[in-house]
């Protein structure tokens, strides 16, 4: 194998020979004799990797005979980008006139398909020359390069920071409702329990027979343990439910019947139980051995409101914990449905009229993933589908496997993306947004973490009605194949 030799060689290349590269047609004669004195010719066998992604760029290259193939690093794989046999395509250092804080590396690998011929000539001179040359078109060329550099630097930040905030928006949302609703059965539950000390009080001073207290207390205990099997009913199951022990209230005496007959719908109380009650208590101890039950069963359902609010809350730490990933080494083994499920929970408030189809392959193995990252491209992908729908549609989640590959399916069913689009919606800060809605990084940044990070695929399908992001990750982490060749 040879190489690029990075000292010049005795084969040169005339004025005239350099005027027929359309990179140099049209300059004059003195600045062709200054380039032809610096530049040489190289010889390069078929199947040579001359150029290494990440080397120092130390030269710049210029094709005069052969075919050769350009590719970049995409995670494990090196993925062809240009297959060329044109005269005069130029390659290696082409930002070397920029005055970067930096030293400049290759930003893809080249390797000849065919026995080549090339001109060479030293990065340093190439950008001394454009400098000297073209002043006016150096400031353009090098305001345009640091300046869309720092933009996406910061514009990048930025989207970041916003996705940050709107997480932080729906988490304290989230957090809220189950908070206040503990506060609120807290306190009820305070105003029940003295509502029971003080009924409990009541039948004491009627010197209840011991006989009813001890039914009662094992009717309570009965009642109580009914209240976890509490069947589902329809609302139209518990209205009539609601009516049939209002009627039996009544019937026995119970005053406010129609107040306590809520309460004992949602604990699965029936009439059949309530006769149990009535067949030891004296008639005139009715109304207060039911409503000692009835402040039994919703200090009961307040318990577990209670229970159920806070389990909310530790439900969404948790998910918030797991979608950050904070206790987690950044590359691992996981599932990919742990994210999407702890994700989901981090949209929760603008899932809100929304219908979320989850249609999850359980079978699917763990994989090796970046699971933090993972889950900013299932936020980006998310989070676009729903403004497509603005507030109301089907957003539909669906994995399986693909061959050697998991694959994820975030759809929806907004208005589609135009053909003339679906080209471009990769690009850095290309957006469909109005101006101060998007910043065009979201699908850029995602494209990045699954093809550059995981070595994986993200491609778009789309119709009216129906629009697909397919994320393909590998099954197998592969080790990155070392680039052949020699630094240029």
């Amino acid at each position: 194998m040879t190489s690029l030799s990075a000292e010049p060689t005795d084969a040169r290349l005339s004025r005239d020979e350099l005027r027929t590269l359309f990179l140099f047609e049209k300059l004059d004669d003195e600045q062709l004799d200054w380039l032809a004195g610096r530049g040489w010719v190289v010889e390069v066998p078929v199947g040579t990797t001359f150029i290494a992604e990440g080397d120092p760029a130390e030269v710049v290259v210029l094709l005069l005979q052969g075919t050769l193939a350009m590719s970049r690093r995409v995670g494990p794989d090196d993925v062809e980008t240009v297959r060329t046999d044109q005269v005069g395509v130029y390659f290696g250092a082409m930002t070397a006139y920029v005055d970067a804080a930096e030293s400049e590396t290759y930003a893809a690998s080249v390797r000849s398909i065919s026995d080549l011929r090339v001109w060479v000539v030293p990065a340093g001179d190439f950008g001394r020359a454009v400098r000297d040359w073209f002043p006016m078109a150096m400031h353009l060329l090098e305001g345009l390069f640091m300046g869309l550099r720092r933009s996406q630097q910061i514009v990048g930040q930025r989207q970041q920071l916003l996705a940050l905030g709107s997480l932080a928006a729906g988490l304290t949302h989230e957090l809220n409702n189950p908070a206040a609703a503990a506060v609120r059965a807290n306190a009820a539950l305070r105003e029940r329990v003295a509502g029971m000390r003080h009924k409990l009080a009541m039948l004491a001073h009627d010197e209840i027979d011991p006989k009813l207290l001890e039914l009662l207390v094992d009717v309570q205990e009965e009642a109580v343990a009914t209240v976890a099997d509490a069947p589902e009913l329809s609302p139209i199951e518990e209205s009539e439910r609601e009516d049939e022990l209002t009627l039996w209230l009544d019937e026995h005496g119970v005053r406010q019947g129609w107040e306590l007959a809520p309460v004992l719908t949602s604990a699965g109380t029936s009439p059949a139980f309530l006769d149990r009650v009535a067949t030891e208590a004296r008639p005139d101890m009715l109304d207060g051995a039911v409503r000692w039950l009835t402040y039994t069963l919703e200090t009961e359902l307040l318990l577990r409101e209670i229970t159920d609010s806070v389990t909310r809350i530790s439900s969404l730490v948790a998910a918030a914990k797991q979608y950050s990933h904070m206790d987690r080494a950044p590359f691992q083994r996981a599932n990919v449905h742990e994210g999407i499920k702890s994700t989901l929970a981090m949209l929760a408030g603008k899932l809100e009229g929304v219908t979320v189809v989850k249609d999850f392959d359980r079978s699917l193995p763990v994989i090796p993933l970046y699971a933090g990252e993972l889950n900013q491209v299932w936020t980006n992908l998310i989070d676009n589908a729903l403004q497509a729908m603005d507030g109301q549609g089907t957003l539909t989640l669906r994995t399986s496997l693909d061959g050697d590959h998991v694959r994820v399916e975030v759809g929806d069913t907004g208005p589609g993306i135009p053909e003339e689009l679906r080209q471009r919606i990769f690009e850095p800060f290309f957006t469909t947004k109005p101006v101060g809605q998007g910043t065009g990084l979201g699908l850029d940044i995602s494209y990045r973490i699954v093809v550059a990070r995981h070595g994986g695929d993200l491609t778009v399908e789309s119709q009216p009605g129906d629009t697909r992001f397919v994320v393909r990750l590998p099954l197998t982490e592969r080790v990155p194949e070392v680039a052949v060749g020699v630094r240029a």
